[in-house]
């Protein structure tokens, strides 16, 4: 199993369009090509409060490129990804770690 771990910096003051399109957009197309997600996080105490972070779950890299791939060249994801953007950008840089756990961790 492999775990995606991936912090969204939004631009000032986007961070509730980013909810937005997750919840009424993104979360729909990652459901038609599989896509498993662990949980979503805000920051409550820390260097920013306009960040996104979540987790999602792989069961390997391949299927991870098969995929995400596939999501992200989704034309309607990516009309609908435009869209959203009209009032301007959403989120200014990703950081981005693939996982795998330890043989001690709790989750595999």
């Amino acid at each position: 199993m492999i775990h995606e771990l991936r912090i969204y910096h939004c631009a000032p003051g986007r961070l509730p369009a980013l909810h937005q399109r997750f919840e009424t957009t993104t979360l729909a197309f990652w459901e038609k090509y599989g896509i498993r997600q662990v949980g979503f996080w805000t920051t409550l105490v820390g260097s920013s409060n306009q960040t996104l972070t979540y987790m999602l779950e792989w069961d390997s890299l391949a299927d991870r490129e098969t995929k995400w791939n596939a999501f992200a060249s989704d034309t309607d994801w990516i009309a609908k990804r435009a869209a959203s953007e009209a009032e301007g950008i959403i989120v200014e840089r990703i950081d981005n770690q693939l996982m795998v756990p330890t043989t001690y961790s709790a989750v595999r």
